[in-house]
């Protein structure tokens, strides 16, 4: 790709799959949103970063291409996952519904629209049932037309803490045939970009990471905007473990506490998330009422000016595996 053209028209998808034990598996999934059946690479694709989490045998890749050629990148790579992973033998402690358990497509400019975006999820969702026999799919935000519903929303809708591997009959998929053990069911939608964001405290107290995390929630009077999180164990503590979406408008006042909140914008409409410095205070906050304190933050990938602006170098240096990169070059 021209290095006139990098940076247009680009969108990320952070695919989750239910597999981080077996590191191999989860890169030979990465080299296959990058390289075609042949082996040859496909140009203006990227792969910046594989996240493995052992104790929520979950993986996060972020692949990332222009959005006319994202669609058949992750397709690819949920192809292989759905190939290697059977979800009825999988335990880990984060809940899940599929093998490929999350497929969300976002703009990282705007030069890319939520209807496009819609359209390339819906299609991966089809593409998907299509070439994997058995597999299923819902779907959520924008490619959930017309209601738009969230994530958070069609996960409890379909009883997503209660519905693990053969316990999905009952569920009614949006493309594909009924869930089926092997291979569960996955999301698929797009939205504006949701950063991951994980504060782990010093305690095995689960019942206090609860309390916070409910303290912290959007929908918690006081929460903080955009904020989805769960409390769960992890190696040897808990993890507040955040879902940080990108929310319509401009940051509350009341809420920046001379942090300011990043901002960009989508069919010109303006859009800002919570950052992490505060999400990390406030967690810190009221855990120092129970006598705990926070041992760190990580956050799983990138914030959305991060990741555009590290896709748009790998891209211009046709730097494909740029997860084996990223710690050289960033420095």
């Amino acid at each position: 790709m021209a290095s006139s053209l990098v940076g247009r028209r680009l969108a990320a998808c952070l695919l989750n799959i239910s597999e981080a034990h077996r590191t191999d598996l989860v890169e030979t999934v990465a080299k296959a949103a990058l390289y075609d059946t042949e082996g040859v690479r496909r140009e203006g694709a990227t792969v910046l970063n594989i996240f493995n989490d052992q104790d929520y045998n979950r993986s996060v890749i972020t692949i990332v291409a222009n959005v006319d050629s994202l669609g058949d990148a992750v397709l690819s790579a949920c192809e292989a996952a759905c190939g290697l992973i059977d979800l009825s033998a999988h335990s880990g402690l984060h809940p899940c519904m599929g093998a490929v358990d999350l497929v969300p497509i976002y703009p990282l400019g705007e030069e890319v629209g939520a209807d496009r975006c819609a359209q390339e999820a819906r299609a991966v969702a089809r593409g998907l049932t299509e070439r994997v026999r058995g597999s299923s799919a819902f779907l959520f935000g924008w490619a959930d037309s017309p209601l738009q519903r969230g994530l958070a929303q069609r996960r409890k809708e379909m009883g997503w803490f209660r519905k693990r591997r053969g316990l999905l009959q009952d569920i009614r998929s949006d493309v594909g045939p009924p869930p089926q053990r092997r291979f569960g069911l996955t999301g698929v939608g797009a939205s504006p970009y949701v950063m991951n964001c994980n504060v782990t405290i010093d305690t095995q107290d689960i019942a206090v990471g609860r309390g916070i995390a409910a303290a912290i929630r959007e929908s918690t009077p006081g929460g903080l905007p955009g904020v989805q999180v769960l409390a769960l164990p992890h190696e040897g503590a808990v993890e507040i473990a955040c879902n940080v979406e990108s929310v319509n408008g401009v940051a509350p006042s009341e809420l920046t506490e001379g942090t300011p909140w990043p901002s960009f914008s989508i069919d010109g409409q303006p859009y800002c998330h919570a950052p992490a410095a505060l999400i990390t205070a406030r967690v810190a906050e009221l855990a120092g009422r129970h006598g705990v304190r926070a041992k760190g933050t990580a956050l799983v990938g990138f914030t959305p000016h991060e990741c555009r602006a590290l896709a748009e170098l790998a891209i211009s240096q046709g730097i494909s595996e740029f997860w084996k990169e990223q710690h050289r070059i960033r420095m």
